[in-house]
């Protein structure tokens, strides 16, 4: 029988720690939330591994560091409002909610939103709201936010998102060119976002967050 706990101090002391995430809120949570649970069974074996974690449909679990230090960057606060944007099966929700007040976890895909709500209940994520309908959307009707995580990698922000996060707030993008990409961290002042470069990183780039190109004739 596979002891996940020890896999899962392994990933926290070869993975989380020595990518120089040191906030102790971020260890506990990472120790203590059982990534093995929100992903597939058959992933399961998989669930530590240092890599994006593949659910289907061009949808990932991120690797833990690249989440940790993402989370890192940000310094989510106990008294802050969360939106995170493409939860998948609901462990970055979980994760997050071990150290804000509350989450607002979006994803559009019906049999993932589903699980996710039984999941994080049965995890006792009792401060996560499951929010079912497009990425690209988010969630208004909870908003504004104070920080917004974006669980995948983007090559456009969406004004819908960019409108829901409260003047002053934090967000977290991976901007992907080509195979690499780049998180980078926006502090929004009025209407507009400041972009700091954080560190690199890649994922498959999530649906309504591609750039269009327009074609003139």
């Amino acid at each position: 029988m596979t002891d996940f706990a020890a896999r899962r101090r392994m990933m926290v002391d070869t993975q989380v720690r020595p990518s120089d995430v040191t906030k102790f809120p971020i260890i506990d949570a990472m120790l203590d939330v059982p990534r093995e649970v929100f992903v597939p069974v058959a992933r399961r074996e998989a669930a530590y591994a240092g890599d994006n974690l593949p659910l289907g449909a061009n949808r990932v679990v991120l690797e833990p560091r690249t989440f940790a230090k993402m989370l890192d960057a940000l310094a989510v606060g106990a008294d802050e409002l969360v939106l995170d944007v493409g939860c998948g099966y609901g462990y970055s929700a979980a994760v997050v909610a071990r150290m804000a007040q509350a989450v607002v976890a979006v994803e559009e895909d019906d049999t993932m939103a589903a699980e996710a709500q039984a999941l994080l209940a049965e995890t006792g994520a009792d401060n996560v709201i499951v929010h079912e309908g497009p990425l690209a959307e988010g969630a208004a009707e909870h908003g504004p936010y104070d920080v917004i995580l974006v669980e995948g990698g983007i090559t456009d922000l969406p004004p819908a998102i960019v409108a829901q996060l409260k003047d002053g707030g934090r967000i977290a993008c991976l901007f992907m060119e080509g195979a690499l990409g780049a998180v980078r961290i926006g502090h929004k002042s009025g209407k507009a976002i400041s972009w700091r470069f954080a560190f690199n990183a890649g994922a498959p780039v999530l649906p309504g967050f591609e750039r269009h190109t327009a074609f003139a004739l």
